[in-house]
């Protein structure tokens, strides 16, 4: 099966050059953040340290925490649920091959699966860009809520995920794989040919 990989961080255009990627050349679009809630209660069923403490706090005591302990712990729930976003894929049967996307598949973790780096691209948005699409999104109060100092825990949320895309691009370049930063500047349609270039996909 190909499987091709979009890594990088929240808010960077993943999963609109994914969606386009997969109608253009009939592959099959999973997308993790669909299924990241599952995968946690899953490790917190298992006793996975992390995924069990995350799952057990409320919007408060995650958001109000230093980014920098938010960031690490994000890395350390998606070395938790690695196992179980490989078992779905192995199970999606499509024979014109797979587009999958999310910040799951962070650099470190690809080169360790032996994803080769013609089947793997990192994008990232500049902290500007995202905190800007961020501000968009209907979602964001919802993930807040119970927070007793909301633009604080937004900040916090937004330097997580700041720190998250620096050490993203700072292992692509250890791992030797190709990283995209996002300013804004590039279009959906030219960000997905850029990656459909990189894949090879014709």
């Amino acid at each position: 099966m190909n499987i091709y990989y979009i890594g990088g961080s929240p808010c960077a255009g993943k999963s609109s050059v994914a969606e386009i990627l997969s109608k253009k050349y009939g592959l099959y679009y999973f997308k993790t953040d669909d299924f990241l809630d599952r995968y946690m209660q899953t490790g917190a069923r298992k006793g996975y340290p992390v995924c069990r403490k995350a799952t057990s706090m409320n919007s408060e005591q995650i958001w109000m925490r230093e980014p920098f302990i938010q960031c690490r712990e994000e890395f350390d729930i998606y070395r938790e649920i690695f196992e179980f976003v490989a078992a779905d894929l192995e199970q999606i049967d499509w024979k014109g091959g797979i587009i999958t996307e999310g910040a799951a598949y962070f650099p470190e973790l690809m080169k360790q699966s032996g994803v080769p780096g013609s089947r793997y691209i990192s994008i990232t948005p500049t902290k500007e860009f995202q905190v800007a699409h961020y501000r968009k999104r209907d979602f964001v109060p919802f993930v807040l809520e119970g927070c007793h100092d909301k633009e604080t825990a937004f900040r916090n949320w937004m330097d997580r995920d700041v720190l998250f895309a620096q050490e993203v691009q700072r292992q692509c370049q250890k791992e030797n794989y190709v990283s995209v930063i996002n300013d804004g500047t590039m279009e959906k349609d030219e960000l997905a040919n850029l990656a459909a270039a990189h894949f090879e996909l014709k």
